[in-house]
């Protein structure tokens, strides 16, 4: 049995404001979550909380890039620092956000200690960049962009450390059918099953496949990236895109459970979800059972 450490990430610096005057609310995702006693039910140490730099765009527009890039840069390094402890003490980091930003603490802690893979379970690619995009600002739908080394280097090449992840070593299920950077990473030979894949190759068996191309010798290990916009809306509307298309609990169990079984995947996060749009707490009671479901038994 694996020891499980459970870590609190409750950044929203990635996003953008969901309205004039304030800011997202997944910051609160780590509190529901507790809330749904998965350290207890999961029979996991406590890890403690990171705490996020505050919620402040300044000045910033459009044309300036990311926006709280020094603060997510900061707080990059010092998520790094704690998840990079608990890898080296052969501990798996289950890492609960905070918006998609957080994976970049991750990609950090492993670049410094070897070379690991990414399975990211997302509603999107979180691809955007310079190359794709008229302009970037939410390091929230451009984290994978950055962690592969595409984007201002004050948050892709940290510590001299660029790409933190290799295009080669990363893998992506649960993009909606319909979307537009499928090209793209093809051209990158970035393997990513969309929705409609899953559901025709069975999403356990398509999970198990990437899992066997992530145990290569070559890799160190691989971590795992849930973002709860996966899951399509008529379940998961606490979300701050929730697009039609997306997994259903019963599809997105065995996919997660199956990326986490193996003994080479490090560490988990968890992202996005927003309490403030969940009043009765029904989508984070399933987000809960979810990750409980997927990390008790392995």
């Amino acid at each position: 049995m694996r020891t499980i450490v459970v870590l609190d990430a409750p950044s929203n610096l990635g996003l953008r404001p969901p309205a004039p005057g304030t800011v997202p609310g997944c910051y609160k995702l780590a509190g529901a979550l507790r809330e749904q006693r998965v350290v207890a039910r999961l029979g996991a140490l406590e890890g403690g909380v990171v705490v996020p730099p505050r919620y402040d765009r300044g000045d910033w527009k459009a044309g300036d890039g990311v926006f709280n890039a020094a603060a997510i840069a900061r707080y990059t390094r010092t998520l790094a620092d704690r998840i990079e402890g608990h890898v080296r003490a052969g501990e798996f980091a289950l890492v609960l956000g905070g918006d998609c930003s957080i994976q970049l603490g991750a990609a950090l802690a492993l670049r410094r200690i070897g070379r690991y893979g990414l399975a990211a379970v997302d509603g999107s690619a979180d691809f955007r960049h310079t190359g794709n995009s008229e302009g970037v600002g939410a390091a929230g739908g451009e984290e994978l962009a950055i962690a592969t080394g595409r984007g201002q280097a004050d948050l892709s090449d940290l510590e001299g450390l660029r790409p933190y992840l290799r295009d080669e070593d990363v893998r992506l299920f649960g993009m909606r059918d319909e979307d537009e950077d499928q090209v793209e990473l093809a051209a990158l030979k970035i393997p990513n099953a969309t929705v409609g894949q899953i559901r025709e190759r069975g999403a356990a068996d398509i999970a198990r496949a990437a899992v066997e191309s992530l145990e290569t010798p070559a890799l160190d290990g691989y971590w795992v990236h849930l973002d709860a916009d996966v899951l399509d809306p008529s379940v998961m509307p606490a979300v701050d895109s929730p697009d039609d298309g997306g997994l259903l609990p019963d599809e997105l169990a065995p996919l997660l459970r199956t990326l986490v079984s193996s003994p080479r995947c490090v560490g988990l996060n968890v992202t996005i979800y927003d309490p403030d749009l969940d009043p009765d707490g029904s989508a984070g009671a399933l987000l809960a059972d979810l990750v409980v479901g997927a990390l008790a038994d392995n």
